[in-house]
């Protein structure tokens, strides 16, 4: 056992230094100091004199004896129906390893007296010596232990006893030594000596192996027993019956008791990946702790949670580092998507596509004709019937390539599929009527392609007509920055006829050359990508939605994934409804077997698996309830109170439509002269006539407000409003409507900060407080003293310091004002240096909200 210290001593022992150390020197102990070691046979010296002084023996008893009784049932015969009476009775007796030690040193001196009482004494006196010399010097035998599982053993002990087979020749000797003839005194003290040092050689012997014994047993009983110290554990099992006796050899082979878990000698640190939001028990778990340690933890950081309550990603970084852990990777909520998108690659140089082409104009200027008469002179013989108008795309033939239709009435897909980011477009072609000139869809087309920036080329139809006037038609399209190329500009403006024909192969040539400026490309091989250019619920094939088709190829069973639909594609239809077992790029196709008709605009893939398009489809859907929710609130009129626009010009984007031309023209000339050199009002569409679903539609996508002057929303539209939280108003006094437009440009001008003094105190005395440092013994000389005000410390009305208070007492309580006229006790944070003369003020800064 290893050395302790004089305190340590007196911590296990329960008493006080000083009173162990008196102890220690009453029994002759050189200890004088607290710090000083204390060895064990000091402490058998200090246990020894403190048994004398309580008048107990020294002594300690040699030998335990243990006696049990253990009485149990056994039942005999047939069924086990007679029960017998069993009585155990065992006894045991255990001596003390000193005792052994002891009768070898008395065998020793008896037989050195026997020695020399051999040399004076006579013939029998020495045999008679010699006699109790072997009998006294019997060798000991130390029994080996067994050890019985009922017995409480505290340690390991030798039973000693002597052995009869040692004896007896002994006393058989001294037989003959009895009727010896007399001999000389010198031959038989001779005789005699070996005789002691044979006896004294096998005591030597016996005791070596009484070594080797009980440290063997000691080992056995160390490795194969878990003994508790009172013995519980074996106590227990006799309890129990005695089952798990452990006897010889058997006994120390089994270790089913023994745990085979062993405990870490150091802190295991976890490796976590986090999620963008995980609860806490999720939390616990990946660092395999209890849930309450990491609330508790929480609580150290002053955050209040529960077990099930979501932590987001940095407040989860910063509890596993407190606990000692290591977070190797944070994951991203979209990463399941992100991964299936990066999934899909292609190999092999792209090759040139065909353009896709977007017809656009206001109705009755000719758009259907013109994409009539397209389809019916470029497409192959055989196929029959006009323009399929419910697909919305179809491709046709041309001497110098292929070209892609998409037909868009109402302009609604184009429109979502702008608000997506989705290029499906190429080249957009503008119908204008030659006798109708510029109207109000043909402004809003010029829009949709301005906003998407794809190139624009006009078909100026109508031109078989005596009333066509193209030069009008080129004149009104620069007004709105769509400049001919005879005139400078970009666009090239066509003469067309869907009648007679007449000019159809220059347009088609314009838009093939348009195509060729932008040098496009896809690849033919692997997985499709693409657009849905349109979808709708057939009653008799379920959801049907029309695809474009923009990189690789679609194929028949493919597991297609778009927006939040998925599903595998049963069929593939063409424009004529016929089934294809492919698409390449730039071709439109129909698709059976999405489980839900996705949104135009929506970007479609291939993906290998079914159950990684389920999930990212779940994943999209539940993200898109969430925008929706956030551009309800953004889009509120009333939000845009609480905007600013520092260092950079602030945008009111707004939709307005009126009954007439005249009230239009005021309206959007009374806004654009609100505008000053911090906000301005952006007029994203405007035009006569009621509200539509594609007004709607531009509002949701450039996040404007919709203004009705003297008109009201159609059906269509008041969905789309009401399922993206868009504000609309209605009406019928200009200068209601312009007022409304100030109070939001109001908004979005950044507030005019402004400082307000509500008291002054002086400080008469400084004070030292051992809670809240110097404390300022002041009389409010103006105003009020508030207590969670900012404040500055003047001295010489020189600012010295600007900060917050400590605290502010009135006597001995604290108060959260001090009116002028009234001492007072002021701590000043973060600040000691306040002196005598020095005066606090207590200063606000209101906001106050700018008018234009």
């Amino acid at each position: 056992m290893a050395d302790v210290t004089v305190k340590e001593l007196a911590d296990v022992v329960g008493t006080s230094v000083e009173r162990l150390l008196s102890q220690m020197k009453e029994a002759g102990l050189p200890q004088t100091a607290a710090s000083q070691s204390v060895s064990d046979d000091q402490k058998q010296t200090l246990l020894l004199f403190l048994k004398k002084s309580h008048g107990e023996s020294a002594a300690t008893p040699n030998k335990i004896t243990l006696k049990r009784k253990v009485t149990s049932t056994l039942k005999t015969g047939q069924g086990g129906k007679k029960a017998v009476a069993i009585e155990v009775r065992k006894k045991r007796t255990y001596v003390k390893r000193e005792e052994l030690d002891l009768d070898a040193e008395n065998a020793k001196e008896e037989a050195a007296r026997a020695e020399t009482a051999a040399q004076a004494a006579a013939e029998a006196t020495a045999v008679v010596t010699a006699a109790v010399v072997e009998e006294i010097s019997a060798p000991v035998v130390e029994e080996e232990v067994s050890v019985d599982a009922e017995a409480p053993v505290a340690e390991a002990v030798i039973t000693a006893k002597p052995a009869a087979t040692n004896s007896k020749p002994a006393a058989t000797n001294s037989k003959p030594a009895a009727k010896a003839k007399p001999v000389s005194v010198e031959d038989d003290v001779a005789q005699k000596r070996a005789e002691a040092e044979a006896a004294q050689a096998r005591q030597e012997e016996n005791r070596k192996k009484s070594n080797k014994t009980v440290d063997k047993k000691r080992v056995d009983l160390r490795e194969n027993s878990r003994f508790t110290d009172g013995g519980e554990e074996e106590r227990s099992r006799s309890r129990r019956g005695g089952k798990g006796k452990v006897k010889g050899g058997r006994g120390r082979q089994q270790s089913a008791n023994e745990h085979a878990f062993t405990r870490p000698t150091a802190p295991v640190v976890h490796e976590v990946e986090l999620p963008e939001a995980i609860t806490v028990a999720d939390l616990a778990s990946k660092m395999a702790v209890k849930a309450g340690e990491v609330i508790k933890t929480l609580m150290k950081m002053g955050v209040m949670a529960t077990i099930n309550q979501i932590l987001d990603q940095d407040t989860a970084t910063l509890v596993v580092e407190e606990m000692g852990h290591k977070v190797t990777k944070l994951i991203a909520d979209n990463a399941l998507e992100v991964a299936v998108t990066e999934s899909v690659s292609y190999e092999g140089e792209e090759q040139p596509r065909a353009p896709v082409v977007t017809v656009m104009g206001h109705v009755d200027h000719g758009k259907t004709s013109l994409l009539d008469y397209i389809r019916r002179t470029r497409v192959v013989s055989g196929e029959a019937g006009g323009i399929t108008q419910h697909i919305g795309a179809y491709h046709v033939e041309t001497d110098h390539g292929m070209v892609s239709f998409l037909d868009t009435p109402g302009h609604a897909a184009f429109t979502s599929m702008r608000a997506r980011g989705a290029q499906s477009t190429d080249v957009v072609i503008l119908v204008v009527a030659a006798d109708d000139g510029v109207m109000p869809q043909t402004e809003e087309a010029i829009q949709h392609a301005k906003a998407a920036d794809v190139p624009i080329v006009v078909a100026i139809n109508k031109m078989d007509k005596e009333s066509a006037d193209p030069e009008r038609v080129k004149s009104e399209l620069s007004a709105r920055d769509v400049l001919p190329e005879d005139w400078g500009g970009t666009v090239p403006f066509i003469p067309v006829s869907a009648h007679t024909g007449q000019g159809i192969d220059d347009l088609l040539e314009a838009v093939l050359l348009q195509a060729e400026i932008l040098e496009l490309k896809a690849h033919f091989t692997g997985p499709g990508q693409g657009v849905v250019v349109e979808s709708r619920l057939d009653k008799g094939r379920g959801p049907v939605a029309t695809l474009l088709v923009q990189n690789g190829t679609l194929k028949k069973g493919d597991i297609v994934l778009a927006g939040t639909c998925y599903g595998r594609a049963r069929a593939l239809l063409d424009e004529n409804g016929q089934q294809v077992s492919d698409a390449g790029p730039s071709i439109p196709v129909e698709i059976l077997g999405l489980n839900g008709t996705p949104e135009a605009g929506d970007n479609f893939m291939v993906v290998e698996s079914e159950k990684k398009a389920r999930e990212v489809a779940e994943f999209r859907e539940n993200k898109m309830k969430e925008l929706v929710q956030q551009r309800q609130q953004a889009a509120k009129l009333d939000a845009l109170f609480s905007g600013m626009g520092e260092g950079q010009v602030a945008s009111l984007n707004v939709v307005v439509k009126t009954d007439v031309r005249g009230s239009l023209e005021a309206i959007v000339a009374s806004l654009q002269k609100l505008a000053t050199d911090e906000v301005r009002v952006n007029v994203v569409s405007s035009g006569v006539g009621g509200i539509t679903e594609t007004d709607a539609t531009l509002a949701v996508a450039s996040g404007a407000v919709m203004f009705g002057f003297n008109v009201r929303a159609d059906n269509a539209a008041k969905k789309v409003v009401e399922n993206n939280g868009v504000d609309m108003r209605y009406y019928s006094v200009i200068y209601d409507l312009l007022d409304d437009v100030k109070q939001a440009m109001a908004g979005l001008l950044a507030p005019e900060l402004r400082e307000e003094i509500t008291g002054v105190a002086e400080v008469r005395d400084v004070f030292n407080s051992p809670k809240f440092g110097q404390i300022a013994g002041c009389m409010v000389i103006d105003g009020v003293v508030y207590r969670h005000k900012r404040i500055r410390v003047l001295r010489n009305n020189v600012v010295v310091y600007e900060g917050e208070l400590e605290s502010l007492r009135r006597y001995k309580d604290d108060v959260a004002e001090v009116r002028q006229g009234m001492e007072c006790g002021i701590g000043v944070k973060n600040y000691q240096d306040v002196r005598p003369g020095d005066q606090i003020e207590v200063f606000d800064v209101r906001e106050i909200a700018r008018t234009l």
